[in-house]
């Protein structure tokens, strides 16, 4: 387990996880070998590569394929580096002033298709993610800066793996744990991963049907002993949410999927089957406008100040979220983060204030840019296809209306989704941002410093790059946390990307699914390797 204090660590990981598996399933209860988990999904992934998207629908089905080099203890659902422990990697050591990191790899341990692991696929992954000279280019490449601190990968031996930074950044390993940070095979051209998988995880791919499931397969060489538990996973896509909660209150699926849990259906449900467990955890994921910089009107600060003083977020919580939700800035609010605004910093942001008094001045700042009544602002406000998404776009639509704002609403389909964020194909955006770690670096780099490719508002202030560096190298942690307030407080005023609120994840199961324990972090917490069917 990590040292805090130290720049070494080591996890005895497997020790660690029987520990907590011990706790989780209950003093002197054994684990069940066999079955299979029907578990639901929501839609057709826009692919099957972890490394080239950025939403749960890919993480979620994806991650009992791949192992990390360290990961996010499954049974612990509060993220945080002591949380983190090996998986490919045995034990690491911080090394010159926290700028080398070095992983001692897991001997014997072999891809799906019968090749050895080694450190060269670790290179390989990273080289790749990274963009470095002379490595392989991934279609898209949403976390591309969270490795732009990485100067050189070496590979002195196959089981040894070096990092050099070309400065600290104590924030690596949270990064690598993430369910983003899956290492790929050196073998395997990305681009096939795209509609296959060759991981090292404990389930293999064996079968993907478009519009009705994704079919994983106990991975019997997993090197971990007696794990998984599980024959097998079936995700069986359901597009419509009516249809999805009466799959899991009949019993077609066993589980939901993460980010799927809402208030109300988790209302439903426990009056409908009373014995189902529903664990109330955050998602760690925004809901955001994204305002295109680029485009005009939104070239103006007054146009972006009105819309985002517009928009009423206890309002937006309470109408959308049904109370399920916290309003919070770019980072997640508190008790599932640590790093986000308290109430009182909150107090005076756009749309947290008086709402009859801040939509006047949106009104008055419309005005001063030249719109009005004979004049008024027409958008369009895009956002995926799928409900969540559709709900706030709905209710943003008719917040900017009450001043003066002519909206319509556009629907996209999530194969295209990101791909049009990333082009700035759009106007206005209703979007929903996830945080795969709960680390500022996670956070500001992937999603507002000047050029990352997640950084769809094309929002770009020098001055926020060099807080948002200064915060990634600042050792101590009250200083840290005094530049990240001033940073989220910077976010906003300038209209980066307003954020709406926080929701709350209602994770819902039938009591005989034993050990899958939600996270604070919707992406992470899929590997399933220690989840068995008590029937």
């Amino acid at each position: 387990m990590v040292k805090r204090g130290q720049m070494s660590a080591w996890l005895g990981g497997l020790l660690a996880l029987v520990l907590a598996a011990s706790s989780a399933s209950g003093a002197g209860v054994t684990p069940k070998s066999g079955g299979v988990l029907n578990a639901m999904h929501r839609e057709d992934p826009p692919s099957l590569s972890i490394h080239e998207e950025a939403t749960v629908s890919v993480n979620w089905a994806m991650m009992p394929c791949y192992s990390n080099l360290v990961i996010f203890n499954p049974l612990r659902g509060q993220e945080s580096p002591a949380t983190i422990m090996g998986e490919l990697a045995e034990k690491w050591t911080w090394r010159d002033d926290g700028k080398t990191l070095v992983f001692t790899l897991r001997k014997g341990v072999r891809w799906h298709d019968g090749q050895p692991f080694s450190s060269k696929d670790v290179k390989y992954t990273f080289d790749l993610v990274r963009g470095a000279p002379g490595a392989p280019a991934l279609r898209l490449n949403p976390r591309k800066v969270w490795y732009a601190q990485i100067q050189a990968i070496d590979t002195p031996d196959p089981d040894t793996v070096v990092f050099r930074l070309k400065r600290p950044q104590p924030s690596l390993l949270m990064l690598l744990a993430s369910g983003y940070s899956p290492v790929y095979p050196a073998h395997v051209p990305a681009a096939e991963l795209r509609t296959r998988c060759v991981g090292t995880g404990p389930f293999k791919l064996k079968e993907y049907r478009p519009g009705e499931l994704i079919e994983l397969v106990r991975n019997p060489d997993y090197f971990i002993k007696g794990r998984p538990y599980l024959d097998g996973i079936r995700f069986i896509i359901i597009k419509e949410r009516g249809t999805r909660i009466a799959a899991l209150q009949t019993g077609r699926v066993d589980v939901t999927m993460p980010q799927e849990g809402t208030k109300p259906a988790a209302e439903q449900l426990r009056k409908a089957v009373p014995s189902m467990v529903i664990d109330e955890v955050s998602q760690s994921i925004n809901d955001n406008l994204l305002m295109n910089f680029k485009k005009a009107p939104f070239t103006d600060a007054r146009v972006r100040r009105a819309l985002s003083l517009a928009i009423d977020r206890r309002a937006y919580i309470q109408a959308v979220r049904q109370g399920g939700a916290a309003v919070g800035a770019s980072m997640l609010p508190r008790p599932w983060g640590v790093w986000g605004l308290a109430p009182g910093e909150l107090a005076g942001l756009p749309g947290s204030g008086d709402p009859a008094k801040q939509k006047a001045e949106s009104r008055q700042l419309l005005a001063e840019a030249g719109f009005g009544p004979g004049h008024p602002l027409r958008l369009a406000v895009s956002t995926r296809a799928i409900a969540q998404y559709i709900d706030m776009a709905t209710f943003a639509l008719d917040q900017l209306k009450q001043v003066g704002v002519d909206a319509t609403l556009e629907q996209v389909e999530s194969a295209v989704w990101f791909a049009k964020l990333t082009r700035g194909d759009y106007e206005l955006g209703a979007n929903l941002t996830g945080v795969s770690v709960d680390d500022p670096d996670a956070n500001f780099y992937e999603n507002y410093v000047c050029g990352s490719p997640r950084n769809y508002s094309q929002y770009c202030n020098p001055e926020v790059d060099r807080m948002i560096d200064e915060q990634s190298q600042t050792p101590d942690q009250v200083s840290r946390r005094r530049l990240v307030a001033e940073i989220q407080k910077r976010l906003e005023v300038d209209g980066a990307r307003p954020i709406l609120g926080w929701s709350n994840d209602y994770y819902a199961m039938w009591p005989y699914v034993k050990n899958l324990i939600p996270h604070q972090s919707v992406y992470n917490y899929a590997r399933f390797q220690e989840v068995w069917l008590d029937r």
